[in-house]
């Protein structure tokens, strides 16, 4: 039998099948020589014995003879069970090695710079090749075979742009990227430069502040194309309902401005014809439409128990609100942003100027402690004129109804209107609508124009008995010369024409205020001896046609007609009653009850009366 001394050493190296083989083959060998030495060797030397003894003998070295063979047979089933268990180590070693390589050839091509760690790294995993496994990472072939069948994920890579730098392959996709979203905004901006030089200009922008549209002149629609355009000839330009504008064009806008306040509730509709981009193209229509609010108006109630208010009201009188009161309101003149109120005290006058609201009062500065009348306003200069007389006035002292400009901003000293170095008394006067040029007629006679936006001087007119009114928008005044003669006078050069008679001829009339498109003519129908027998407002259009819009009676009077800046409506104040109608004690002394009767001049009726007067759209406060 074989010891363990005499086995032959399993050697510490993993070796090769063929080698295992070799050695097993030698082992059986060598071992089987052993057997038949020590068989022989017994056979040689034993003493004789009987067969019994000899049976049993040989019967004994079978059993060990066997019981060898199979301890032989065991020792190499263990070795063989080793070297399978070596060789399938070897197996998975070899499987992990070439999985870590395919995993460091992927990590490789997306490869980021290494990250120093603040510990030494760990690895866990299969020893190389060739090498025995060690305690610490065993790796049994199951793991292996799992390994092979369920491969492990590559290691995640960093976020791009943000905790790693571009490498070479994020670079490129950028930069592909870029080239692409470039490609697709260049095609994108050429289609859509294509389809603009094919569809021919259009408008992309309005602005219209449809507001101020019907309180003043002067205001405009800016239409700006999504290109630049060929010029534009005025002639282009339509607005419908027809009123006078002017056209300013220049690159991608086109301005139309408009010489005459519009009508409220109104669609207007503008459209420039055979429009073309400045490159060339197809010509296409630019059509635009907005609509203005509807009016309301400021109207002045005297209350000789109460206070006196200024309302703010709608065309049907439904609405109406008060928006400043004061014991004693002399006078009131509106802009599209503020009101001037001039309020009567005991020490004399007060010029107020406040919010449309009535909200945010402040006092304007006066040359002295004295009364304010006649306040008009110029809403273009930004001005407020009134005429002044001093409290304390005597045939030797004190300044009498001199006139009087200053900002309405409060701004600056109050400005004396001085005719060759004096200031100068006023009879009558007026603001030049759209400007802020003052016309005047003094108390010889002698009629003036002056532009307190220059320092060009007083410019002198010749003479006139009396200023009736002066067109907006065309810089021309109704004037009657001191020898009954009712002309229009061109401001800018001095020229005049007779005013047309009306047809039918009603007469001469005692007030003239022109409008957009006509004038309002109050005519007082005479007896023989000259008493009223009647009294009527006549609308007489540019043409000269006549309609009589107000009658009234011997009993009524009639204290002032005026329009809405566009003509499109009609305010006539009417005294009732007039033999019982007392006066107050104002400065500007009126009948106690008085009414405004507001009518559409387009059809001639009547839309409401309302109580009070001084209505907001008159130029200037009643003359009786």
């Amino acid at each position: 039998m074989s010891t363990d001394d005499e086995r032959p050493e399993v050697p510490a190296v993993p070796r090769t099948r063929a080698e295992m083989r070799a050695a097993r083959e030698a082992a059986e060998a060598a071992e089987a020589e052993r057997i038949d030495r020590a068989v022989a060797s017994a056979d040689h030397v034993a003493p004789p014995v009987d067969q019994g003894t000899q049976r049993a003998a040989q019967s004994a070295a079978g059993a060990e003879d066997a019981a060898a063979r199979e301890a032989a047979v065991r020792e190499a089933a263990v070795r063989e069970a080793g070297d399978r268990e070596v060789a399938e180590q070897e197996a998975a070693a070899r499987k992990m090695a070439a999985f870590e390589a395919a995993t460091r050839e992927d990590a490789e091509a997306t490869a980021l710079p290494p990250v120093p760690l603040a510990t030494e790294p760990v690895f866990v995993g299969a020893a190389p090749v060739g090498a025995a496994p060690t305690a610490a990472d065993p790796i049994s072939a199951a793991e292996a075979e799992a390994a092979e069948e369920f491969p492990a994920p590559p290691a995640p890579r960093a976020p791009v742009g943000r905790e790693a730098p571009h490498t070479p392959v994020s670079r490129r996709r950028f930069a592909l990227t870029l080239v692409a979203v470039l490609g697709v905004l260049v095609v994108a901006g050429t289609g859509l430069g294509i389809a603009s030089l094919l569809q021919g200009p259009r408008i992309s922008d309005v602005q219209v502040n449809a507001a101020q549209a019907i309180e003043s002149s002067g205001s405009r629609v800016i239409l700006t194309a999504n290109q630049a355009l060929a010029d534009i000839d005025p002639a282009q330009v339509t607005v419908e309902p027809a009123v006078p504008f002017t056209v300013d064009a220049s690159g991608r806008g086109v301005g139309v401005r408009f010489t005459v306040p519009l009508d409220d509730s109104t669609e207007y509709t503008i459209r420039v014809a055979d429009a073309v981009g400045a490159g060339g193209g197809p010509k296409t229509t630019l059509t635009t439409s907005f609509t203005t609010p509807p009016s309301n108006i400021f109207l002045l109630r005297r209350d000789v128990e109460g206070k006196d208010k200024i309302f703010l009201t709608d065309l049907s009188g439904e609405k109406a609100v008060p928006v400043f009161e004061h014991d004693k309101i002399n006078d009131f003149r509106a802009t599209s942003t503020k009101l001037v109120v001039a309020v009567e005290e005991d020490e004399g006058s007060r010029l107020l100027v406040m919010d449309r609201d009535g909200k945010n009062p402040r006092e304007l500065k006066l040359p002295g402690d004295g009364y304010v009348g006649a306040i008009q306003v110029s809403e273009r200069g930004g001005l407020v004129g009134y005429s002044y007389s001093d409290k304390e006035l005597s045939d030797t002292e004190g300044r009498a109804s001199v006139l009087v400009t200053q900002s309405l901003t409060g701004d600056g000293d109050p400005q004396i209107i001085e005719v060759a170095g004096a200031e100068a008394s006023v009879f009558v006067w007026q603001f030049v609508p759209d400007s802020a040029a003052v016309l005047f007629i003094d108390f010889d006679g002698a009629l003036s124009l002056v532009d307190r936006s220059t320092d060009a001087g007083v410019q002198a007119l010749g003479l006139a008995a009396t200023i009736q009114g002066i067109s907006r928008g065309t810089y021309t005044a109704i004037v009657e010369r001191l020898d009954g003669a009712v002309v229009e006078l061109n401001l800018a050069d001095g020229s005049e024409q007779p005013l047309a008679a009306s047809d039918p001829d009603y007469g001469i009339a005692s007030s003239i205020t022109p409008f957009p498109g006509g004038t309002l003519r109050h005519v007082v129908a005479r007896d023989d001896e000259g008493l009223p027998i009647g009294q009527v407002v006549v609308r007489v259009d540019d043409d000269g046609a006549a309609t009589p819009l107000v009658e009234v009676g011997s009993t009524d009077s009639i204290l002032q007609a005026c329009a809405s800046p566009s003509g499109q409506y009609a305010a006539v104040v009417v005294a009732p009653d007039l033999a019982n109608n007392a006066y107050d004690g104002m400065l500007l002394p009126l009948p106690e009850n008085v009414e405004t009767h507001l009518i559409d001049l387009a059809s001639g009726k009547e839309i409401v009366a309302l109580t009070g007067f001084d209505a907001s759209w008159c130029q200037t406060a009643p003359r009786f």
